[in-house]
């Protein structure tokens, strides 16, 4: 693969300075280097995984349960009218 610091920094949309294309092409091309040393594994018979260790869902079930009373809801409200909170207009 054959890519440079300018078309990199197009992609990305940034602006590069001189002095940046010359120490980004370096490390890129050391990030490469280590990627194609990496294609040189086989993985055929490694199955894909999303984590290296098993992951498991620590959440609670998703059940429907009863919501709180209003008034419990509405107890600690600083400023409520009615059934409601009140809460400072912030679009005129």
């Amino acid at each position: 693969m054959n890519i440079s610091t300018e078309h990199l920094g197009r992609l990305a949309r940034l602006a590069l300075t001189e002095e940046e294309k010359t120490l980004f092409e370096g490390q890129l091309d050391s990030i490469l280097k280590y990627m194609e040393k990496l294609n040189e594994l086989d993985t055929s018979g490694i199955e894909p995984t999303s984590h290296v260790i098993d992951m498991s869902n620590v959440m609670r079930e998703d059940v429907a349960r009863p919501s709180l009373d209003r008034e419990d809801a509405l107890m600690n409200a600083p400023d409520r009218t009615e059934a409601f909170y009140r809460v400072p207009k912030i679009i005129e």
